[in-house]
């Protein structure tokens, strides 16, 4: 049987408390500007999208989804 490795997001100084709201959506942003101007292939993006998954709850994330496609998320997700 293959090993499983779980990660979740490392910790960052920038969110030292234990409520991560602003972590995951910081995350979420940083991704999307990092795919923006380097590509979905460029891996250090894929370090943002790994944490977002992870501490994020799945509503918010499919919730932000539909609002970037509609161009109604209220916040900067472009360079």
């Amino acid at each position: 049987m293959a090993e499983i490795e779980i990660k979740t997001a490392p910790f960052d100084a920038r969110f030292p408390n234990t409520n991560q709201s602003k972590h995951c959506w910081q995350a979420y942003g940083d991704y999307f500007k990092c795919i923006d101007a380097r590509g979905e292939e460029f891996e250090p993006c894929q370090q943002f999208k790994r944490t977002f998954m992870s501490i994020c709850p799945d509503s918010w994330v499919s919730k932000w989804d539909e609002q970037r496609e509609e161009g109604t998320l209220p916040f900067k997700v472009t360079v």
